[in-house]
C-alpha cells in the first residue's frame, strides 16, 4: 500500500522477530497489517476467488508479467509482495517517482547477476509506473523477454493510455476494484484484534456505527481507513483501561481529513447522486442545495463541472442541446477563474440543467447500439457504402449504387439504407416529445414516411423482425 523502496525477499522469508517487533512499534499501522499471505488478503475476489487466475497463479507459485490497475490503497503493492513470496522469487522494488535510468539498470544489473547465480528470475516491481517516460519503459522489454525479469507495475491511471503498447503485450493487465464499506470494516477488525502488529494488545471501545463511519470516510482505501484508525486511537479517552472513541472523536478525526462528509455525515458519493437526481427531476432549487453542500464538504469544483458535462448528455440530450454547451462552458469557466467565482457559473449551469426539457433518448439508443455490437457478429459494410478510392475497390463495386444525397429531393435519399442488411429494419433512437426533441420526431416521421413510399428502396423484402425487437415498449 505505497511503499517505494524494500529489502529485497527477506523482508518475506528471512525476517526476524526482533526486526519484526521493531517494525511494529515504528511503522504506521497500515504498514505493519499489510497482509503477508493471501488468506488475509481482503477484497479483489473477482482476481483471487477460487479458480480465479491471478490466485491460481499466486497459491501455485507461478509467477507472470502483470500491471495491476486501480485506485490508491486496494493492495497493489501487497500483492506484488504476495507473488514474489510464494514464488520465492528475488523481489526487487522501485518508485517512478523517485527513481531514473540509473536505477533501472542497477536493478536489471542485480537481476542478471542473480540469474547467472542459480538460474532465478528476479521479480520487479514498479510502483507508479505511467510515470516513466517511453524510454525508460522499453528498458525493461529484452529483460522481460528473456526472462531475466518478471513484471509488476502498479499504476492508479488507465494502462491503455499511459504505457507502451510493447509492454502491454508482454504483461496481463487486472483491474483492482475500491473496496467496499463491508471490507473496511473488516479491516479495521483485523487491526483491532491482531495482537502482534496491530492494536490487539489494547482494550479499545469503537462501536460499529464509528467503524463504518471511518470505512465511507476512507472511501475505498484500505491503507486511509488504518491511517484514520489510528489517529483515532490517538485522540480517544482512555477511562479505566479502556480506551474509548466515540462520535465526538470521529468527527475530529475527520475534519482532519478530505471532508468526505458534512455534517448530517452523508457520505460523498451520496451527494452527488442527490445532485444528479435533482437535476434529472427538474428541481433547481433541490439541485442547487446539494451543489452547495459538496461544495462546502470539500468536493473539487471541476469534479461537479465534469458531472455535468454527463448529466447534460444523458439526462437532457437533444430536448435541448445547449444544455451540453452550457456545462463545457461552466467546466471552461472553473478551468479559467477558478474558486470561488468559478462555481458561480457551475451553479447556472445546474440551474439550467435542472429547468431543461428532459430526454434521455440518447443515452438508451447509445446502450442499445453498444449492446448489439458487443452480442452481435461483425456485420461486414455493405458495398455501396465503401469508399473506392482506386481501381481494384472500384472493379470490386465498392461505392456502387452509392446516393449522393445533395443531388436528390430535400437532401434526402428516400429509401436509402446505411445498415447491413441483416438490420435493416433497427431503430435504436425515439425523440421524445419534450424540447427540440419533439421537431425532431417529426422530422423522422416525415422522413421514415418517404422511405415507406419510395420506389428506390435498398432492400425492398424485409428482413426478421429487428424494426418489431427495437420498437417493443417504444412510442
Amino acid at each position: 500500500m505505497g511503499d517505494t523502496m524494500f529489502k529485497p525477499q527477506s523482508l518475506f522469508i528471512d525476517e526476524s522477530e526482533a526486526v519484526a517487533q521493531t517494525a511494529a512499534v515504528s511503522q504506521p499501522l497500515a504498514s505493519r497489517m499489510r497482509p503477508r499471505q493471501l488468506e488475509d488478503f481482503v477484497g479483489q475476489e473477482h482476481l483471487l476467488g477460487e479458480g480465479k487466475s491471478l490466485g491460481e497463479a499466486i497459491r501455485k507459485g507461478l509467477p507472470h508479467s502483470m500491471i495491476l490497475w486501480g485506485p490508491p490503497g486496494v493492495g497493489k503493492t501487497t500483492l506484488a509482495r504476495l507473488v514474489a513470496q510464494t514464488s520465492g522469487g528475488q523481489f526487487e522494488s522501485l518508485s517512478a517517482v523517485l527513481s531514473g535510468v540509473k536505477d533501472i539498470r542497477a536493478a536489471v544489473e542485480r537481476a542478471q547477476d542473480l540469474r547467472k547465480i542459480n538460474g532465478r528470475s528476479t521479480i520487479l516491481f514498479v510502483d507508479e509506473v505511467h510515470r516513466f517516460n517511453k524510454s525508460q519503459q522499453d528498458a525493461f522489454l529484452p529483460h522481460v523477454e528473456d526472462g531475466t525479469l518478471i513484471f509488476i507495475g502498479a499504476t492508479t491511471e488507465n494502462p491503455s493510455f499511459e504505457l507502451n503498447n510493447a509492454l502491454l503485450s508482454r504483461a496481463r493487465v487486472y483491474v483492482l476494484k475500491s473496496l467496499d464499506d463491508d471490507a473496511l470494516v473488516g479491516v479495521i477488525d483485523a487491526a483491532l484484534a491482531d495482537t502482534k502488529r496491530g492494536l490487539g494488545t489494547r482494550r479499545i471501545e469503537l462501536a460499529e456505527p464509528q467503524k463504518r463511519r471511518l470505512a465511507m470516510a476512507a472511501d475505498g482505501d484500505a491503507r486511509k481507513v488504518l491511517n484514520l484508525l489510528e489517529i483515532a486511537v490517538d485522540l480517544g479517552d482512555e477511562r479505566d483501561s479502556v480506551l474509548h472513541i466515540d462520535t465526538d472523536v470521529i468527527e475530529q478525526v475527520l475534519q482532519g481529513s478530505a471532508r468526505r462528509f458534512d455534517k448530517g455525515g452523508d457520505s460523498f458519493y451520496e451527494q452527488i447522486s442527490a445532485l444528479h437526481k435533482a437535476v434529472r427531476g427538474s428541481s433547481p432549487d433541490g439541485a442547487l442545495y446539494w451543489l452547495v453542500r459538496m461544495l462546502d464538504g470539500g468536493c473539487d469544483p471541476l469534479y461537479v463541472a465534469r458531472r455535468l458535462v454527463r448529466m447534460a448528455s444523458e439526462d437532457v440530450g437533444n430536448a435541448d442541446p445547449r444544455a451540453l454547451q452550457m456545462a463545457l462552458s461552466a467546466w471552461d469557466a472553473q478551468t479559467r477563474l477558478g474558486s470561488p467565482e468559478g462555481e458561480l457559473v457551475i451553479a447556472q449551469a445546474v440551474i439550467y440543467l435542472a429547468c431543461a426539457p428532459k430526454s434521455n433518448a440518447v443515452y438508451s439508443a447509445y446502450n442499445q447500439a453498444r449492446t448489439d455490437v458487443q452480442s452481435g457478429p461483425s456485420l461486414e459494410v455493405p458495398a455501396h457504402l465503401r469508399n473506392a478510392p482506386t481501381a481494384l475497390m472500384q472493379s470490386l463495386e465498392y461505392g456502387a449504387e452509392y446516393r449522393y444525397s445533395h443531388d436528390e429531393p430535400g437532401a434526402y435519399s428516400a429509401g436509402e439504407n446505411y445498415f447491413p442488411p441483416q438490420l435493416q429494419d433497427t431503430r435504436y433512437y425515439f425523440p421524445t416529445e419534450n424540447g427540440l426533441e419533439q421537431k425532431i420526431r417529426e422530422k423522422l416521421d416525415y422522413l421514415r414516411e418517404r422511405d415507406r413510399s419510395s420506389p428506390r428502396q435498398r432492400y425492398p423484402v424485409a428482413g426478421g423482425n429487428a424494426a418489431g425487437r427495437k420498437n417493443k415498449g417504444q412510442i
